[in-house]
């Protein structure tokens, strides 16, 4: 790659057999948004070998750098050279083959952002996408027995989700109502459950009395 070649975003595969044991401080200290994949551990070569466990980065800069510049960081990383990025959008979802279906799929929950990378400040999330994000954050308030509103969003922030934390703060309405009303459903059926838990008792008692009668 020509190395006056100026770019703002770049991308770069990380191996763990090589790269120093703090690689991720190392980008942290960059300044630099960056998403790193989850580990790609299960991906295979056309020959049906497996490939060697790696990440995948996205490294962005406020504005074109070049390739010198970009190398300079992977160089840091014992990284193979970086490769230009025409569309960070494409790149991310590529983070977990979300296009490549005939590949291993990855858990976009795994990737991890640094220094306040937000998907959404590269792209516009179409209306799918939102309600597939939506839809998430409803398994995610299920699975996690997510009992407030804030806790949601506390827990999207700890977990770096800024993506799913744009959309659960765009929506409290749909959030904060589904999370009371599953509160309020819940209660219902520990409600309903101690009250057949009673009846079986008492009919167990009246049975007892009865045979004591005899």
């Amino acid at each position: 790659m020509a190395k006056n070649v100026k770019k703002r975003h770049w991308a770069c595969v990380v191996y763990p057999d090589s790269a120093p044991d703090n690689w991720r401080d190392i980008l942290q200290q960059t300044g630099l948004q960056c998403a790193i994949s989850p580990m790609h551990d299960a991906d295979m070569n056309a020959d049906e070998t497996e490939k060697k466990a790696h990440w995948h980065v996205i490294m962005c800069w406020p504005g074109p750098t070049t390739f010198t510049v970009a190398k300079a960081i992977t160089d840091k990383l014992y990284a193979p050279i970086p490769q230009a990025l025409e569309s960070v959008r494409g790149y991310y979802r590529y983070l977990t083959h979300k296009d490549n279906p005939e590949k291993v799929q990855y858990d976009e929950r795994d990737i991890v952002c640094i220094n306040g990378f937000n998907i959404a400040d590269f792209i516009e999330l179409t209306r799918s996408e939102i309600t597939a994000i939506k839809s998430n954050l409803i398994k995610l308030i299920r699975q996690e027995s997510i009992a407030e509103y804030s806790r949601l969003l506390e827990f999207l922030q700890d977990a770096d989700m800024l993506t799913e934390l744009d959309i659960a703060s765009s929506n409290t309405i749909l959030f904060n109502t589904y999370i009371r009303s599953r509160k309020y459903a819940i209660k219902e059926e520990h409600e309903k459950q101690r009250a057949e838990d009673e009846a079986r008792i008492a009919r167990l008692r009246d049975e007892q009395d009865a045979k004591e009668v005899t």
